[in-house]
């Protein structure tokens, strides 16, 4: 299983939000490019990179910081928040961007998700953020009317390779990962990486256990409650 730390952007800065809800947001490095090699230098070999103001707005505010970090890191990056446009998609994965995260504009422009599967392929995931059971879009801020059901069976007709899957009531409080929604959800054919409420190695473990394809780390890292080493060590299955 394949470690992301992840770093949230708002306004330059690595933040994290509670839940999800940008009224509830802690700053935790002033310079996320440094935190990006740090991460690196500890091990990690690929980079979860949000932008939150993007993805409330559908613009690209964090652009020439998220350009500096995938010139400078080297890391896998997968990078979602605000992408919206087959354009915007080019430029990101023309400055270095691994992989793009459709997360809004899967949920509402299916022509867009189809276009963009059909020129990049394994290039494109889709983030699926669940609350109260249905998909939230727009910054969480919005439910749309999919379920996680019926989205997953239509990311399944589009050929999605990959899903980030986001269960919002957990993220940010480090309360644990809901492992029975990602185990019913690996009954559909696709990579699926966990995200929200991952809080220890054993929570870590347990994914892998499930044999889901990676795992979102945040929170728990910047307080200091994991480390990269051996969170990079429990998903790979060593022993600490």
């Amino acid at each position: 299983m394949i470690l992301y730390p992840a770093i949230d952007l708002y306004e330059g800065k690595a933040v994290r939000l509670t839940k999800g809800d940008y009224s509830k947001m802690t700053v935790y490095d002033a310079d996320p490019l440094s935190r990006a090699l740090r991460i690196r230098d500890d091990g990690a070999t690929h980079l979860h990179i949000v932008d939150l103001e993007g993805a409330r707005s559908g613009s690209t505010a964090n652009l020439s910081l998220i350009e500096k970090i995938a010139a400078r890191s080297g890391l896998f990056i997968e990078l979602g928040g605000g992408i919206r446009s087959i354009d915007t998609v080019r430029h990101y994965l023309d400055c270095g961007i691994s992989r793009v995260i459709l997360g809004t504009a899967a949920a509402e422009n299916d022509e867009l998700l189809c276009e963009a599967i059909e020129a990049f392929d394994e290039r494109i995931a889709v983030g699926v953020d669940l609350k109260d059971g249905f998909v939230a879009v727009r910054g969480w801020e919005q439910k749309s009317s999919w379920t996680a059901e019926s989205y997953f069976l239509h990311l399944k007709e589009r050929s999605v390779r990959t899903v980030i899957c986001t269960d919002i009531s957990r993220d940010g409080i480090l309360s644990g990962s809901n492992h029975d929604l990602y185990r019913s959800l690996l009954a559909y054919p696709i990579d699926l990486i966990a995200s929200g409420g991952v809080s220890s190695l054993e929570d870590i473990r347990g994914l892998r256990q499930l044999g889901l394809a990676g795992a979102i780390l945040g929170r728990a890292y910047y307080t200091g409650v994991v480390s990269i080493p051996d969170a990079l060590a429990a998903a790979k299955g060593e022993l600490i």
